[in-house]
């Protein structure tokens, strides 16, 4: 993932602080949850946040591999988080990028991890 340029796909990483990718798909109503979701956690200041369609972006999806939506990258001061997440017992995220929909607790629970 660290070859990934995500200028070419808008995204711009701030150098400072949290910032989320969401990768997902307007079709997708657990995307759609989850957007609301992270928005909220932006406007407060919690984390930066940007949101991008597959459906707009097949070869970004192609070259992260992604098969299921929604998916999270998350980023530390710029740089792609490259570690793991266990939350009771379960690891739920792998090498930085989380696969599914969760709710706002279980995300600010993450978050603080990174």
């Amino acid at each position: 993932m660290s070859l990934i340029n995500f200028n070419e796909y808008g995204i711009i990483v701030p150098k400072k602080g949290t910032h989320v990718l969401q990768i997902g798909s307007k079709w997708c109503k657990s995307c759609k949850n989850l957007s609301i979701i992270l928005r909220k956690m932006a406007e407060e200041q919690y984390i930066s946040y940007d949101e991008i369609d597959i459906g707009n972006n097949s070869k970004l999806a192609v070259e992260l591999g992604i098969c299921s939506v929604p998916v999270l990258i998350f980023f530390k001061n710029g740089k792609t988080f490259k570690e793991d997440i266990v939350m009771y017992g379960e690891q739920v995220v792998t090498n930085g990028i989380l696969v599914g929909s969760f709710n706002e607790k279980i995300l600010k629970y993450i978050i603080k991890q990174l």
